[in-house]
């Protein structure tokens, strides 16, 4: 069946207007800025680890810190999101990272820095940026009206491409003029997102919630509910686990190979560089093929897109075939990011959006920390060429949980959104419009994600 072509000139009219939305210029601006002074700091954190400790394993473990933080922080920061106004989570992330940093900027400026502050910083900040997600992406719905959502959230995937493009070189600049420099530059990003945020206009309370008090513990339960018996929703956060192990696990065994080989940092450091330069061209790209291509099948697309280059990257250990690979992953991975999340939260009720995003994304990023762990066990047991086909296959097993999935096929272009419904009434809802709403819930559409590793993550 045909579908209907949208012209690139509608494309164009979308980011028109959302750069004509105030409210989602603030945030976007702001977050970048704040993405970028974050991306400076987290590359230098393991270099001063190191020149403190002189150990290689501390300063590992200051960069993996920040993971942890986010992580954990992730699940209580969607409670939060649907009790409290969004905007003043969102200042007080903002404030939070500004103040950790200042703290670091201060005792790096005395030459009194630690490894439990560096430590501590690193939890900070990655708590920070665990409550900001699933908070901005609610304040996001809410700001933008829905046939925008998927040039936003593209938009988003393109800041985060282009801080992972420039922080690490940025950084390793400001860090060789000062070390203190990194840090007081991301205090100073922190201070700017914060006072972005506060020029939002647009309302962002939460939901109107049952007069009755209810634990926070029951909200957890209530978000992480709706998306286990949302047949889209499982699947989706089960396969995203999974392939944000194995994808990471392949191209990790891959850089880990070309270290092996003797190739020298700079070609290495390359394959990132092509990586980041990649994000960004599928970001451009991404509103012009979510237009065309049902939002399912990108999906489907994303999880497919490692294995034609598997065997290449098996024969030839260079780094032009690595970066060849995940460059094919990352200049579609915005679009499918960008279009299956614009989807689920469209379908989410608002006073439930920043809870099942936290869910799913707390089980989605769970399994990253496993990806080095998993890549250096098949190197030990086996030879490189062996552990890149072994990681390649792990891929395509996992690439046939959306491809396998009706709920996922059947995801149309955001022009068809509206037709997508679930095909009998629920169980005793209300009269809604239901979009592939999960059993015994209520869904409505309403106006209304951090890639940290080599490879990409799939929220």
């Amino acid at each position: 069946m045909p579908y209907p072509v949208t012209s690139p000139s509608r494309t164009t009219s979308r980011f028109r207007e959302l750069a004509r939305n105030h409210d989602f210029t603030v945030l976007w601006v702001g977050q970048t800025v704040s993405e970028l002074g974050t991306r400076i700091s987290m590359f230098v954190f393991p270099l001063i680890a190191y020149a403190v400790t002189g150990s290689v394993l501390w300063a590992g473990l200051v960069g993996s810190a920040e993971l942890v933080g986010l992580t954990a922080a992730l699940l209580p920061a969607g409670v939060l999101a649907d009790r409290v106004d969004r905007r003043l989570v969102l200042r007080c992330s903002a404030a939070a990272g500004a103040l950790s940093f200042g703290s670091l900027t201060g005792a790096a400026l005395l030459g009194a820095v630690t490894l439990p502050h560096l430590m501590a910083v690193a939890v900070v900040s990655g708590a920070a940026a665990g409550v900001f997600m699933p908070t901005e992406l609610a304040a996001v719905r809410t700001v933008v009206p829905r046939e925008q959502l998927p040039a936003a959230l593209s938009q988003n995937q393109a800041r985060q491409h282009v801080a992972a493009l420039v922080g690490g070189p940025v950084g390793g600049a400001l860090y060789g003029v000062a070390r203190w420099l990194p840090f007081l530059v991301n205090t100073v990003t922190f201070a700017f997102s914060w006072l972005m945020l506060g020029r939002l206009r647009t309302d962002l309370s939460p939901a109107p919630r049952p007069a009755q008090k209810r634990s926070a513990v029951a909200d957890l339960r209530e978000g992480a509910s709706y998306a286990a018996k949302h047949p889209l929703f499982r699947t989706l956060t089960i396969w995203s686990c999974l392939t944000n192990l194995t994808m990471n696990v392949l191209f990790t065994v891959a850089v880990l190979r070309l270290v092996e080989g003797g190739v020298d940092p700079l070609h290495i450091g390359l394959v990132e560089t092509v990586a980041g330069g990649s994000g960004i061209l599928g970001a451009v790209l991404a509103p012009w093929l979510i237009d065309r291509v049902p939002t399912g099948w990108l999906t489907i697309a994303i999880a497919w897109s490692p294995l034609p280059l598997v065997v290449p990257m098996a024969i030839w250990a260079h780094p032009a075939v690595v970066a060849a690979a995940l460059g094919c992953v990352l200049v579609l991975n915005p679009a499918g990011n960008a279009g299956m999340s614009s989807y689920r939260i469209s379908v989410t009720p608002d006073a439930l959006v920043a809870r099942v995003q936290s869910a799913t994304q707390f089980v989605g990023m769970s399994s990253l920390p496993l990806a080095p762990v998993v890549a250096g066990g098949l190197l030990s047991l086996t030879d490189g060429a062996t552990a890149i086909l072994v990681a390649g296959l792990l891929c395509g097993l996992t690439a046939l949980i959306p491809t396998g999935s009706r709920w996922i096929r059947s995801v149309p272009r955001p022009a068809d959104w509206d037709t997508a419904q679930t095909s009998e009434p629920l169980a005793g809802s209300r009269s809604v419009t239901q979009y592939a709403s999960p059993e015994g819930s209520d869904s409505t559409v309403q106006n209304s994600s951090t890639e940290r590793t080599l490879a990409p993550s799939v929220s």
